[in-house]
């Protein structure tokens, strides 16, 4: 059944497609998004982003932004004390630490993947809006090498979500580093479709069916969106009429979409890759972040699982375009036994 209107659980977003050229050129500009592609420019990318915080504030409150974007000075300032006091008395020589990266789709738990890792005095973590790595989301490729060979670290993270799609390149760039490091490696977070939906639409509203209106008519070839997309997922991308779907519908076939790269690429059946369950990390924190510090190469301590919270109720499921929710589920089936798979293999190891 074809679901056409807005879901009343999506986050109060508008469920009216986008209407026009002038339209889709807005909210692309809201996002800091350009459609050739090109960076939105400072200042206009600044003000977006402000407005965007502003209207996060107003739906989820300020207390939620500061622990999304981790903007407490005094948690800040410890967590650089633990990580200077350590590297100082215990840190590896320089040039030896691991690159990591931390890869997959907005709203997937990545954000709590890298809180806890970062708990750790043996990490050192650059998240998108750190700007000695990023430009506007945008991972900076010739500062990956230097902040990795200067560190004392044992690990050191990078976020780069607008860049999933060239995890291929990234890998190897880290690889000619010169590092004496024990070789690069990266985290594919994923979720489950309707938890990450409601995210999505409570944060961005409708933005991913204005991107994908766009990759399915041919016009969205410069947005990051499309990078990587194989064929056979365009054309299922085109063969929905995706103004018409419900901007809870578009979400979770774009979901699908960047969630299939992993499998597309064979960035799955990697040693160097791992693909980590949000939700499962949700039921089973302790375990389930082991195995990451692990895969990682830092000690696991305690207080990494101990923000983990699992939601008291379990949300109900969105109603999505039954074509849409029939993708979902195929893939969800994959990326979950794979995940399990590779959690039994990491325990073996």
């Amino acid at each position: 059944m074809s679901d056409r209107s807005a879901d009343p659980d999506a986050g109060g977003a508008d469920g009216a497609a986008p209407a026009d050229e002038h339209q889709m050129h807005r909210r692309l500009a809201a996002s800091g998004q350009t459609l050739s592609g090109e960076p939105q420019g400072r200042w206009s990318f600044a003000i977006g982003k402000a407005r965007r915080h502003l209207d996060w504030v107003r739906t989820e409150g300020l207390r939620r932004l500061i622990a999304e974007d981790q903007l407490d000075p005094v948690d800040r300032a410890r967590t650089a004390w633990r990580k200077h006091r350590w590297q100082s008395r215990q840190g590896q020589d320089t040039g030896t630490a691991r690159p990591v990266f931390v890869v997959g789709l907005q709203r997937s738990g990545t954000n709590m993947v890298l809180r806890a890792v970062d708990t750790s005095p043996e990490t050192q973590v650059y998240n998108e809006n750190s700007r000695r790595a990023f430009d506007r989301y945008r991972l900076l490729d010739d500062r990956v090498c230097p902040l990795v060979g200067q560190s004392r670290a044992r690990a050191v993270l990078f976020k780069p979500l607008c860049d999933s799609h060239r995890l291929d390149d990234l890998l190897h760039l880290a690889r000619t580093c010169g590092t004496g490091s024990p070789g690069s490696r990266a985290v594919w977070v994923y979720r489950a479709v309707d938890g990450r939906v409601r995210s999505t639409l409570s944060k961005f509203g409708d933005h991913d069916r204005t991107v994908l209106s766009l990759i399915a008519a041919g016009r969205g070839d410069g947005l990051w969106q499309a990078g990587g997309l194989s064929e056979p997922t365009r054309a299922t991308i085109s063969s929905f009429d995706v103004p018409s779907l419900s901007p809870a519908s578009a979400s979770a076939l774009f979901w699908w979409a960047r969630n299939r790269l992993v499998l597309d690429r064979g960035w799955a059946e990697r040693d160097d890759v791992l693909v980590v369950s949000y939700d499962r990390v949700l039921a089973q924190p302790a375990p389930e972040l082991q195995r990451l510090c692990r895969f990682v190469g830092v000690t696991f301590t305690t207080p990494m699982a101990a923000d983990v919270t699992r939601p008291s109720l379990s949300p109900t499921e969105l109603d999505l375009d039954r074509g849409v929710r029939d993708l979902c589920t195929e893939l969800a089936e994959e990326l979950d036994r794979f995940a399990a798979e590779r959690s039994r293999d990491n325990d073996a190891a």
